[in-house]
């Protein structure tokens, strides 16, 4: 059964999940976000999802422009406009320009993607494309990743796109429309 809205979850009605939520809400600008709500139909599943994914995004060892830049690339593989409309202004807040942003759009093999990122950049952004297409690192970006980044960003890296990837699986499934802005 799906709502008016075509959401095929019904919000959660909990209220620690709308306090959560609507809290949420607040700090990003938006209404009480709705993967929130969605999610929180299932409250046990919920939480620990939420510290799960906490420890990544916000409390993860990538930067924080980094993180944005996996979760941005990821969303636009998958198509998830939720996430898209998300994470761009958070990627904003997280250092990257209007125009980054926008060439994250774009996938290392389009003409002079590489131009603009640094070379740090377009390795950690072909590694999420390797993952996306594969589900796989070949043997190869994982020397280079080491070669940047210790292990423990490595795992979170791997963790973070796939997570994402997930997420973004499930709020389509689930028909979940962006959040409005207030």
């Amino acid at each position: 059964m799906s709502s008016a809205d075509g959401q095929r979850v019904r919000p959660a009605r909990g209220l620690f999940v709308r306090g959560f939520s609507a809290l949420a809400g607040r700090v990003t600008g938006t209404e009480s976000p709705k993967v929130f709500l969605t999610l929180g139909r299932n409250q046990r599943l919920f939480w620990s999802w939420l510290v799960f994914a906490s420890s990544m995004m916000p409390g993860g060892r990538l930067s924080r422009r980094e993180t944005e830049m996996v979760i941005i690339r990821v969303a636009t593989l998958a198509g998830s406009e939720y996430e898209l409309t998300q994470h761009r202004p958070m990627g904003r807040k997280a250092g990257l320009s209007a125009a980054e942003v926008d060439r994250l759009a774009d996938g290392p093999d389009s003409e002079g993607w590489a131009d603009g990122w640094s070379a740090q950049d377009a390795l950690l952004l072909r590694a999420v494309d390797e993952l996306f297409a594969t589900e796989d690192l070949s043997d190869e970006t994982w020397a280079a990743l080491r070669e940047i980044y210790d292990e423990n960003r490595c795992l979170e890296l791997v963790m973070l796109a796939g997570h994402y990837r997930m997420l973004a699986t499930a709020l389509t499934t689930f028909r979940v429309t962006p959040d409005r802005s207030r």
